[in-house]
C-alpha cells in the first residue's frame, strides 16, 4: 500500500489546487482500482473538490467563508477565546471543522474518477503563507 507526504506552499487564506499531483502520484502506483486517500495533518486548513474551470467558483467560496466566519477581530466574534495566534487562529479552525480533512476518491482504470470539472484543493484558512503536509495513501 504506497504513501506519500506532499508539501503544499500557501501565500496565505484560499483554494490551492494539486489534482494533477494526486493524478501522478496514482499513476506511477500502477494500480488499476482502488481507493485514493487524502488526508490533510493540521487543523487550521482543510481539503475540497470542487470546479476547477470558473475561477468565479473559488472566489465565491472563499467570499462565502469569509461571511459565515470572520476574523476573531469582527464584533460578531466576540465570543471566541482562543486567539493565541491573531485574529485569523480560531476563525481557521472553525472553517476545517466544517468542511473536512480528508477524503477518498475512486481509481478506475488507473485513474482518480473525478467529475470534467471537478478538482483537488487544499483550502488554506490562515492569513499568513504556510508549508501544509497531506498524506497520499492508495489502497487497492
Amino acid at each position: 500500500m504506497p504513501s506519500k507526504t506532499i508539501t503544499i506552499d500557501t501565500k496565505g487564506q484560499g483554494l490551492y489546487e494539486f489534482t494533477r499531483t494526486a493524478e501522478e502520484f496514482v499513476q506511477a502506483d500502477g494500480n488499476e482500482d482502488g481507493l485514493l486517500t487524502v488526508f490533510v495533518r493540521h487543523t487550521s486548513c482543510s481539503l475540497l473538490i470542487q470546479e476547477n474551470a470558473d475561477p468565479d467558483v473559488r472566489r465565491d467560496l472563499e467570499e462565502f467563508f469569509a461571511r459565515v466566519v470572520p476574523p476573531s477581530s469582527d464584533p460578531a466574534m466576540r465570543w471566541v477565546r482562543h486567539t493565541d495566534e491573531g485574529p485569523d487562529d480560531m476563525p481557521a479552525h472553525i472553517k476545517a471543522a466544517l468542511t473536512q480533512v480528508s477524503i477518498g476518491i475512486p481509481v478506475i482504470a488507473g485513474r482518480l474518477a473525478l467529475g470534467t470539472w471537478q478538482g483537488l484543493y487544499l483550502f488554506e484558512h490562515r492569513d499568513r503563507p504556510h508549508r501544509r503536509s497531506v498524506v497520499l495513501h492508495l489502497s487497492a
